[in-house]
């Protein structure tokens, strides 16, 4: 059945034609192009996911109409239109996997097909492939309400889902159906070709006029007639230049080329342009024009290399950008999409040599804008200042930067253009404002961004937006548009940003000083992780816990909560000032909790808000009556930290590229590496590195001794495999780069010499070295012989002293050239070329690491020798308990006692009664009067009474003592004599 269609549809696609801008429709409008195109029909590209839903009578209708066709027998009128329009619309079918092999080409008109497997890298793709006053369709399936799509379940959402975050949200849906109504190029229509009420702003439409002269040409279509008009005599420019479509693609080649004919090869000349303009188009002219300006030879094509011969031998080779070693002998490198390749790799491309670069600016392709704010500016600079000297301006390098405006598939100011950069941000290099006042770090605060807010397409949240992606341009050397789908619909996601202070009085948006986008990873079941080691697959998602799981071979770690820095991006304005490591300290205090104070009760009452998917547009109206506009009822779109509950986790950690000046930064923040990959990347020719920090959790129990917390064990094990991958995996790593990565103890000042054995200190070496092996070092350290005859111990020593084995201390370079010689096997010539020292410098660093490995081995074995010869048994030595004075006070009483006890029993009355003088005192008296005086002796004599004093001891004595008794008696009778 045939249906009028509005005539508002047929105006927009004749304005397209006419002003060779683009048109997009969201539901068969070729019949109408192709009449409106005066050339031949129109190609057609047709995309779609995996099945084209034709049926077979539809396929078997379609063969009768080609035959019909190569007859002449075919009539347009009564034939379906549907089927004419496969037959012969020329169409070329494209599944959305295969979308990048039609990049370069160039269609009339695109239809995309299954919404649901569409992403922004896909529309980009696609859409830019069709020419000016072509036609984008987008078919969609039959629809209630539009707002349906905000809730569809993508195919891309089975990639963000994991096994604690499963459910997606639909907003990156929502922002793309709400930018349709500002695109006016963009119409909606039912499957009826009913326009829709969000495609209101065609009601106005009208047809425009074209300015042309009378040759039927443009203003700038003349311009560029001219140019080539001016060439045509001059070689090799005259036939290169007929070759260009623009004007800016001509005077670019012109560029090139008389960089080319200067002869000096001291020029670097940069290309910058969006999407479509022709840059590598140039660059190829360039190309034949420098292999022209040498003898105009005819070209053979190869894949990667085409030689030339004529006079001699010219060679245009292609090489991988991390592969700079081979440019040593090279006149002209030529470096298409610089962008796309890490910064340090594209510094290391440029040499003395003519240079040419080519970037996207904005587009799918890599919107790395690094290149053009930092290494541009540099060459720039260098230029300026050697132009300041007559020797500069003879031998420095020339700069010159073009800039492509005009594009060639299409018009300038295409609608289409400015509606599919605003919706995936590829235009953002203009949105990063100068900032207006640069506050210290301490000062800076982080922000929880509100994502639903953040996508809800209202003015001031797209313009926050933009900044946000501008940082991330402006930072990382590769951009995806998918990148900010992820941003969006990822459920684990969340953004965070470190504002200055914010003056609530001015209603402006604040600077953006840092931005951070972190992935939630983890509490993956024990029952998931058993699984995954035991079929050896990881599944998308959690990448930390997934490769820590199979590094370690462990299944208690996935259980752990973390968070995965997935992005981090400074202002360009103020890098390496301080606000990035401001965030990661934030960010790290605030998930273990320093920062928000929630008491019990909080902790009790604090409900997740749940995404809100009901939105204005989605009243109970038919598809004719909806009116779609963005949300109302929101939440703020910046939250202080402090005032929102942060999840509960373990540990923080980055995956990145590894380079020296990333790794040192993590490292600062007292990020460990638990993996480095040991294949590099293809592009970059850089490692991947994970890094994780634990943070402080009472779920954890550990001894405390180790300043890694839990993972102290798994970082020594990592240690270990990195020192024996060194002289294979990363032989070629950078030295520095790997003591950074080790981070060895070098100084072992700090510890007594009695100490040297204990700690897991090396204390015997029987099993790793012989005594010839001691020997022939002893020989090497008097210098009684060379390198190559301890050549093979210098392995085993260093790998003693960087397991900590050998308390041995070093200085930094010490132990530097140990690591190239002893772990990556390089050569002294080759550290040469390292560390930038002459050979007599290393070998004098090399032999003083020896000499004092020698000293601590021939102590070691000298105390095991000694430990096997007999010994005297030693005395030991103690003080007494008490003190000499003590010890004489003690021994003087104990005399003291003795002479009382003694003088005691001599006068004890019963021995002094053998001596009593009984009725005898008439004899005392007599021998007192003899002579008058007593004798000089001083004695005197007087017989006892002996016989009385015996009686008296018998009555008060037992008879069993007196034989004792008789026997003192006695004694005492003879005592008596010797005294008399």
């Amino acid at each position: 059945m045939r249906k009028k269609v509005d005539e508002r549809i047929r105006t927009l696609i004749e304005n397209g034609v006419k002003t060779r801008h683009r048109s997009i429709f969201i539901v068969n409008l070729h019949y109408m192009l192709s009449k409106a195109v005066v050339r031949s029909r129109p190609s057609v590209l047709w995309c779609y996911k995996d099945k084209l839903e034709l049926s077979s009578h539809k396929k078997k209708r379609a063969k009768q109409i080609k035959k019909l066709m190569q007859r002449g027998l075919l009539d347009p009128e009564k034939v379906d239109p549907f089927s004419l329009f496969v037959e012969s619309g020329g169409l070329t079918y494209c599944l959305y996997k295969d979308s990048e092999r039609i990049l370069g080409n160039t269609f009339g008109m695109c239809i995309l097909q299954d919404f649901e497997a569409l992403t922004p890298n896909l529309l980009a793709r696609t859409i830019e492939t069709v020419e000016g006053g072509g036609l984008i369709v987008l078919l969609l399936r039959s629809l209630s309400s539009l707002t349906n799509l905000y809730t569809m379940f993508m195919d891309v959402h089975d990639r963000f889902r994991t096994e604690s975050h499963s459910e997606a949200a639909g907003r990156f849906n929502e922002r793309f159906l709400l930018s349709l109504a500002s695109c006016k190029a963009c119409v909606v229509m039912d499957d009826e070709l009913n326009i829709l009420p969000i495609s209101s702003h065609i009601r106005s439409i009208t047809p425009v006029p074209v300015k042309e002269d009378s040759e039927g040409l443009s203003e700038a279509e003349k311009d560029l007639k001219n140019l080539k008009e001016q060439l045509i005599d001059d070689f090799p420019v005259g036939p290169l230049i007929r070759k260009c479509c623009t004007l800016d693609q001509g005077k670019a080649v012109v560029t090139f080329l008389d960089a080319v004919l200067d002869k000096t090869l001291r020029s670097t000349v940069a290309l910058l342009a969006a999407r479509g303009r022709g840059k590598s188009a140039a660059l190829g002219l360039a190309i034949a024009g420098a292999i022209a300006a040498g003898n105009n030879p005819e070209f053979k094509k190869a894949t990667v290399r085409i030689n030339i011969y004529k006079q001699h031998r010219q060679t245009i080779q292609y090489i991988q950008p991390h592969e700079h070693e081979k440019l040593s002998q090279v006149e002209l490198l030529v470096v298409d999409e610089a962008a796309a390749i890490p910064l340090p790799v594209v510094k290391a491309l440029l040499g003395p040599y003519l240079v040419f670069l080519s970037s996207t600016v904005n587009g799918y392709e890599g919107t790395g804008r690094s290149l053009s704010l930092k290494l541009l500016q540099q060459l720039e600079e260098q230029s300026r200042e050697s132009a300041k000297t007559v020797e500069g301006s003879l031998s420095g390098r020339l700069f010159k930067k073009i800039e492509l405006s005009e594009s060639i598939r299409y018009a300038s100011g295409d609608p289409i253009e400015s509606w599919l950069h605003a919706l995936l941000c590829l235009d953002v290099t203009s949105s990063i404002p100068h900032i207006s006042r640069i506050p210290p770090p301490s000062e800076c605060d982080l922000y929880y961004v509100n994502r639903d807010t953040l996508f809800s397409y209202h003015r001031e949240s797209e313009l926050f937006l933009q900044r946000m992606m501008a940082l991330y341009v402006a930072s990382h050397y590769k951009n995806s548009p998918n990148d900010l789908q992820l941003m969006a619909d990822a459920p684990a996601h969340h953004l965070f940003v470190l504002l200055g202070p914010v003056d609530e009085s001015k209603n402006q948006l604040p600077d953006i000083l840092c931005v951070i986008q972190v992935c939630l990873e983890g509490q993956i079941s024990r029952k998931s992780a058993i699984r995954s080691l035991s079929d050896g697959y990881q599944p998308s998602g959690d990448q930390i816990p997934w490769k820590f799981c199979e590094q370690f071979q462990d299944t208690v770690f996935p259980g752990l909560s973390g968070a995965r820095i997935v992005r981090i991006a400074t202002h360009p304005g103020v890098m390496r000032s301080g606000y990035g490591s401001q965030a990661v300290e934030l960010l790290a205090r605030y998930f273990e909790g320093q920062l928000t104070p929630v008491s019990e009760v909080d902790v009790e009452n604090v409900t997740e808000t749940p995404h809100v998917r009901v939105t204005e547009a989605a009243e109970k109206a038919s598809l004719l009556e909806e009116n779609l506009k963005p949300r109302t009822n929101l939440p703020p779109l910046l939250v202080h930290v402090r005032e929102r509950k942060p999840e509960k986790l373990h540990f923080i950690g980055v995956s990145f590229g590894l380079t020296l000046d990333l790794f040192r930064f993590w490292r600062k923040h007292r990020f460990a590496p638990f993996y480095i990959g040991q294949i590099p990347s293809t592009v970059t020719g850089e490692h991947t590195c994970m890094v994780i920090k634990p943070l402080n959790n009472d779920d954890i129990e550990d001894s405390g001794s180790d300043q890694w917390g839990f993972f102290g064990p798994f970082y020594q094990d990592f240690r270990r495999r990195f020192t024996r991958l060194l002289h294979i995996s990363f032989r070629e790593m950078e030295y520095k780069l790997a003591m950074s990565i080790l981070d060895p103890k070098i100084n072992f000042m700090e510890l007594e010499p009695t100490l040297s054995t204990s700690n897991g200190f090396l204390s015997s070496f029987k099993e790793l070295l012989s005594p010839h092996d001691m020997k022939r070092l002893e020989a090497y350290t008097n210098n009684l012989a060379g390198f190559h005859l301890i050549f093979d111990l210098v392995p085993i020593l260093a790998h003693l002293y960087f397991e900590e084995k050998l308390p041995v201390t070093l200085s930094y370079a010490q132990a530097s050239v140990l690591l190239c010689i002893g772990l990556q096997g390089h050569s002294f010539s080759y550290l040469e070329g390292q560390m930038k020292l002459e050979r007599e410098q290393i070998m004098s660093l090399f032999i003083k690491v020896m000499k004092k490995f020698y000293k601590y081995l021939y102590g070691i074995s000298s105390k095991e020798i000694e430990s096997t010869l007999p010994r005297l048994k030693e005395i030991v030595m103690e003080p007494h308990s008490i003190s000499v004075d003590e010890d004489l006070k003690n021994a003087a009483k104990q005399v003291e006692d003795e002479m009382k006890s003694k003088m005691e029993g001599s006068l004890n009355p019963e021995l002094l009664q053998q001596y009593a003088i009984v009725d005898r005192d008439a004899d005392f008296e007599n021998a007192l009067q003899i002579g008058g005086k007593v004798p000089s002796g001083g004695l005197v004599s007087v017989k006892s009474s002996g016989n009385k004093i015996e009686k008296h001891r018998n009555q008060k004595e037992s008879p069993k003592s007196g034989k004792k008794r008789s026997k003192d008696d006695r004694g005492s009778k003879s005592n008596k004599k010797k005294k008399s």
